[in-house]
């Protein structure tokens, strides 16, 4: 028993913890639509209609269903977590026929190459983000593009030293417990300051205010996306909150990426996307 645990990938426990969430949600995607472009921007549906894609890390699906719009000539999901179970149901709702969900440790997966290789929301619950970035270039074909999206530590003071705390704590309870005990009781507060940040927005002092770019995002959602957010926040064991420095260093290393496609967006005033194209 103990050597069938040794022998796990490293991340299974944080892919467990996430399956429970996305397994409990309804059918579809939790994204809007508009969530789902922020998200991929500064990729856009010429930059996806009949290419090759990859999803690393595809949880439900939920980006999965919105891409499947943009014409993809065929499609992929890798995620280590029964999440697939949901990823699965959703592409096939779609009608979407060129999609396929794989079951596998994204940092060890392994293709042929892929036009458009993309990770969002999952590098930083790695044990070693390092290793999910190297995943995401390696599958990407010569001449392809990758994007990134992950926490940073610059603008998460709030998050870092009052709710991570608590996360290292209840993400040992049974997952139910922490959805309902915890994450709900635990973001009315923030979903009523994120409401008045956004209803208040244009006052000079209010854009001062913790999270204030983050806030006048996620008002535009409804309480159970705010309860989705604090859950998956909750439930997982490990999360890294990543420097830009951090993010330059893996750019600037690399000798497979194009040094003059590369890009690092601040977005929402607490998170990093990134990305650039792999050298023919």
């Amino acid at each position: 028993m103990n050597n069938l645990k040794s022998n796990l990938p490293v991340d299974q426990k944080t892919a467990d913890a996430f399956a429970t969430s996305w397994n409990t949600l309804p059918a579809g995607s939790i994204y809007t639509y508009e969530q789902f472009e922020d998200w991929l921007n500064p990729l856009t549906k010429k930059d996806i209609e009949n290419k090759s894609v990859l999803e690393l890390g595809c949880g439900n699906g939920s980006l999965l269903v919105h891409i499947t719009r943009w014409n993809p000539i065929n499609l992929e999901g890798v995620e280590l977590g029964d999440s697939i179970r949901s990823a699965y149901k959703n592409i096939v709702a779609t009608g979407f026929k060129n999609a396929k969900i794989t079951k596998h440790d994204l940092t060890t997966f392994e293709s042929d190459g892929f036009d458009i290789v993309y990770c969002i929301g999952v590098i930083h619950h790695l044990k070693n983000p390092k290793e999910g970035f190297d995943a995401v270039l390696r599958n990407v074909k010569k001449g392809g593009r990758f994007h990134c999206w992950v926490y940073a530590k610059e603008g998460n003071a709030v998050i870092m030293y009052i709710v991570d705390p608590i996360r290292k704590l209840v993400s040992k309870l049974p997952w139910w417990f922490t959805k309902y005990f915890v994450a709900t009781p635990l973001v009315v507060p923030y979903y009523v300051y994120a409401k008045l940040i956004s209803l208040f927005r244009n006052i000079s002092f209010v854009k001062q205010l913790p999270l204030y770019e983050y806030s006048c995002w996620i008002a535009q959602r409804e309480f159970l996306f705010f309860r989705h957010i604090a859950f998956d926040q909750l439930v997982t064991p490990h999360t890294t909150y990543i420097e830009k420095t951090t993010i330059q260093k893996w750019l600037d290393s690399n000798p497979t990426i194009d040094p003059t496609s590369t890009s690092i967006i601040f977005r929402n005033g607490n998170s990093w996307k990134f990305g650039g194209k792999v050298v023919d």
